[in-house]
């Protein structure tokens, strides 16, 4: 009687185990570790990423290899979905500040770009739309420069 209540949940499990798998979303074998639902969320907008995306904004514009080294590291942990260094990165970036062009909550998520010889975060910062264009800070989100990438 037992089984007979469990196999359709099994059924199930199968079937969407099975479904994320052929839309890229399952575990794979050599994928690594599953990750979590935070750093899912942390690469939503990562796709894409490394590809020359056109600038949307209108904002000054700085090469990727023009970028701190430390910028560029970030870029780079950017592309493979983590390990980020500080809790706070991934995040949902709410554009209050609105520099860069309005988008809907969640459309953008920031990164910290480390500062040598700080104490905290700094001030530094890639923020990365859905859409796969990144911009730069480094005066904590007063200004912006999109970053051109793939060139």
């Amino acid at each position: 009687m037992l089984r007979r209540a469990v196999i359709p949940f099994v059924v199930l499990a199968v079937a969407v185990i099975g479904f994320l798998a052929t839309r890229g979303g399952g575990p794979s074998a050599d994928a690594g570790p599953a990750p979590s639902s935070a750093s899912s969320a942390r690469t939503t907008a990562a796709s894409g990423l490394g590809a020359h995306v056109a600038n949307p904004s209108g904002l000054g514009e700085v090469r990727a290899s023009q970028l701190p080294k430390e910028a560029q590291d970030t870029l780079a942990l950017i592309v493979k979905g983590g390990p980020y260094p500080y809790d706070r990165d991934g995040v949902v970036y709410s554009n209050f500040e609105k520099v860069l062009p309005l988008k809907s909550s969640g459309y953008y998520h920031e990164y910290t770009v480390v500062t040598p010889g700080s104490s905290d975060r700094g001030a530094r910062r890639i923020v990365a739309g859905q859409q796969s264009e990144k911009y730069y800070t480094d005066d904590h989100y007063a200004s912006f420069r999109f970053i051109v990438e793939g060139q």
